[in-house]
């Protein structure tokens, strides 16, 4: 599996295509619609766009692959906050323009698409309906975990306690993987085991 980070801009959050094939991509956090066109110009098909949770500087640019008829998916306990005040677009001071949420995704759910098999994990904390993906050795972690640090609680529907609970389910996880995260670099798990403090504490 190929992974481009697509870095961000202003705001907006890292935004993550994935391929499998070479010829079709599936988005992670889809920030702006230019993505549709990079993905054009890789010479990839989007086939579908998975968020990891609805705050505006990750869906800025899904009505784009929508309007081409790309389906988009979040977690089950988001989608009624993507277009609500929680999605903190007054704070980035932009409009977010409606666009279908195709299916959700509920804890443990496994699913292929694009010819690539995932396992979605769900990590309330930065936001209630938060969820992680994983593919392959790869965690795609959203704002729950940055790299020796972690996404603020103090958001609408945030809740520190959860977030560590959802870190602890991370941290279980068998084996060591790659952590694409939301913002700021990429790291490993069995770094952010070792080195991030509200995983060690």
């Amino acid at each position: 599996m190929k992974v481009y980070k697509i870095s961000p801009v202003n705001y907006e959050s890292n935004s993550y295509i994935l391929t499998n094939d070479g010829k079709t991509a599936v988005i992670i956090d889809c920030a702006r619609p230019e993505l549709y066109d990079i993905c054009l110009s890789k010479n990839l098909k989007p086939v579908a766009v998975l968020l990891t949770h609805g705050h505006f500087d990750h869906v800025g640019g899904c009505k784009k692959f929508a309007d081409n008829g790309v389906p988009i998916a979040c977690g089950e306990g988001e989608k009624d906050f993507i277009f609500s005040e929680a999605n903190l677009s007054i704070f980035g001071g932009v409009d977010i323009p409606y666009f279908e949420i195709s299916r959700t995704y509920s804890d443990g759910e496994e699913f292929e698409t694009g010819g690539i098999k995932f396992k979605a994990i769900s990590t309330p904390g930065h936001t209630e309906g938060g969820v992680c993906y994983i593919a392959e050795d790869c965690i795609f972690t959203g704002d729950t975990l940055f790299f020796e640090t972690v996404g603020r609680t103090d958001f609408p529907t945030g809740n520190s306690v959860k977030l560590a609970e959802s870190l602890k389910k991370l941290a279980a996880l068998d084996g060591d993987y790659k952590i694409y995260c939301g913002h700021f670099v990429e790291t490993t798990l069995n770094h952010e085991r070792l080195n991030n403090p509200f995983i060690k504490c």
